[in-house]
């Protein structure tokens, strides 16, 4: 299809009118003025500056019906024109149609071959949201000889989207060129960079690194730091280690993506000794380990890097550090400090944050202050599903189900869709009810009404209500009619509501069902029968399971609660042991 036809009938098929006797620029312009006239009519937003310069480039429709447009009273140069269209495309166009529209004034005063107007179209058609990848690559091969810019600008739209593969293919098909028009530079390798995010990827990474050495680029830094981060995402931390160790010069970003990748491969130690030879340290490699910590567990290590950073020069406080903060609050019930960041976001105007709102609610709910999380609730701006979610599993978690299943219906009055974490919530909250009905009645609510289909963790929210009601039999039933084989979850509720109602048959297959899945957690689990034992008061067995467990070694981890004394948090576990205040 030639260019015009395809440029003419993206505004045909928006308009829904084919007219295939006009001319072009009359579709164009009698296109404008019935969008306009639609917007007009329903007093929708309308855009005086994009108006005004498209009618200096198409006319002004008040002349049209005398044959003349505005640029034939006011002659425009076609430098000054290019510029005219440059601007539409750099700072007023929104949409495609308005975009169909420039495409084509830049055709029909004939500039298509000025490649940086090309470039500019391309660049928003492929990586602007409301923009149209194979729009971009139509207009792409009606070009000759592309600049080294559209080929990138190409490239960048594919390596995002749906279809990354193309952009490697582009790049074979821009090195094969017979005439050599163009060469990739250093934007184009970040950009098909890019596309490699998953461990399937890291063979495109290591020939994307080939070829930048062949290219001579491998010294550029953003090259440097995109392959890193590529070799870190695609989890080949032992290629990325190699190129970190061989660089002669490397900047705070580089390390940052080092730390960030031990942290994601569940590597948290190496990431700390890194983290303690960085030579500078910026806000993102505080935030970065601080988060880090948080998510693997190690909340003590977050709050203390935390006050290091506070005493750090140079160095402020921002948005996302403090979520990760309240985390960890939230584990250890640092309330003080979680009192302190609240004021301190207050102070600074951070508020206006919704993840922090979130974690705020987050923190007061874990720390058993559940009227002051529902305050900050209320107050949060633009509440999203999480925000919605925290609030209905801290209602629950502090035993207020029936105030939880209230807000999930007002939840869904507001016309919030919930997702697969607000039904793990809401369950939890049926099942401290008591409520098995309206727990069955959500259960199958899941994928009827909201097309979700139930996970591991719904069913075992599911076994957990049946079984501490005493519907071990119907748990049974569900737990056999599940899709998938049921995990150590489902096994562990299951587990639980035998040691509530004595039933010694189910709680021995349960237990040695766990002991096969996970045979480091076998002493959790086997102390949960021998209770069971002891409540059916069958003491020979109990006997026997516990010598058993004194042969083979088997000893549950000590449980711990933490307090806070003098703004300090303390940990004392269930043998006595006092941890090391934070």
């Amino acid at each position: 299809m030639p260019l015009v036809a395809a440029v003419v009938r993206v505004v045909e098929e928006e308009s829904g009118r084919l007219d295939n006797g006009r001319r072009h620029s009359d579709c164009v312009i009698s296109e404008y003025r019935r969008g306009r006239e639609r917007e007009r009519d329903s007093n929708s937003r309308w855009n005086p500056t994009t108006a005004w310069r498209v009618r200096v480039v198409v006319g002004d429709e008040d002349d049209m019906g005398r044959g003349y447009t505005r640029r034939h009273h006011h002659p425009l140069s076609p430098r000054m024109l290019q510029q005219e269209l440059f601007l539409l495309l750099s700072h007023n166009c929104t949409t495609m149609r308005e975009l169909a529209q420039i495409h084509a004034q830049i055709f029909l005063n004939g500039f298509s071959h000025k490649k940086f107007l090309l470039a500019k179209l391309v660049s928003f058609c492929a990586t602007s949201p409301p923009g149209d990848i194979l729009y971009a690559y139509h207009a792409f091969r009606q070009v000759d000889n592309p600049s080294t810019l559209l080929w990138n600008q190409m490239i960048r739209g594919f390596s995002g989207s749906g279809s990354p593969k193309r952009s490697f293919a582009l790049l074979n098909e821009m090195q094969g060129q017979e005439r050599k028009a163009s060469k990739p530079d250093s934007f184009t390798f970040c950009f098909l960079l890019n596309a490699c995010r998953s461990p399937s990827s890291v063979r495109c990474a290591q020939q994307i690194h080939s070829k930048v050495l062949r290219n001579g680029l491998v010294s550029d830094a953003h090259v440097k730091a995109n392959l890193l981060n590529a070799y870190c995402e695609g989890r080949d931390l032992a290629s990325a280690r190699l190129m970190f160790d061989e660089m002669p010069e490397r900047c705070t970003i580089d390390w940052n993506i080092m730390v960030r990748g031990y942290l994601k491969c569940g590597n948290p130690d190496a990431a700390r000794s890194l983290f303690d030879e960085m030579p500078g340290r910026s806000i993102i490699s505080w935030t970065t380990m601080i988060s880090g910590c948080a998510q693997s567990g190690r909340c003590k290590e977050a709050l203390i890097l935390f006050h290091q950073m506070q005493r750090s020069w140079g160095v402020e406080i921002d948005q996302v550090v403090l979520v990760s903060v309240l985390s960890a609050c939230a584990e250890l019930g640092a309330l003080d400090l979680g009192r302190w960041v609240h004021t301190y976001a207050d102070r600074m105007g951070f508020m206006r944050n919704v993840s922090l709102g979130n974690a705020l609610v987050h923190m007061y709910s874990k720390c058993g202050l559940i009227d002051m999380a529902y305050w900050v609730f209320r107050n949060i701006t633009g509440r999203t599903v999480v925000s919605w979610t925290a609030m209905i599993n801290g209602f629950a978690m502090n035993g207020r189900s029936e105030e939880a299943l209230n807000t999930f219906h007002c939840m869904q009055a507001a016309g919030m869709k919930p997702d697969g974490v607000t039904f793990i919530a809401v369950l939890g909250a049926c099942a401290h009810a008591g409520s098995v009905r309206r727990g069955w009645d959500l259960f199958k609510s899941m994928t009827c009404a909201y097309g979700i289909e139930p996970q591991a963790l719904h069913y075992g929210c599911m076994v957990d209500l049946l079984g501490r009601a005493g519907h071990l039999d119907e748990a049974q039933k569900l737990m056999e009619s599940m899709p998938f084989g049921p995990n150590d979850v489902v096994w562990g509720a299951l587990l639980a509501g035998c040691r509530t109602h004595e039933d010694v048959q189910r709680a021995e297959l349960a237990a040695a069902r766990l002991v096969e899945m996970e045979p480091e957690n076998a002493a959790s689990c086997l102390v949960l029968l021998a209770n069971t034992f002891a409540a059916a008061q069958r003491w020979d067995d109990l006997v026997r399971l516990r010598n058993l467990m004194d042969m083979r070694g088997r000893r549950k981890p000590p449980g711990c609660s933490w307090i806070e004394v003098d703004d300090s948090s303390y940990g004392d576990t269930t043998e006595g042991t006092m941890i090391d205040e934070v």
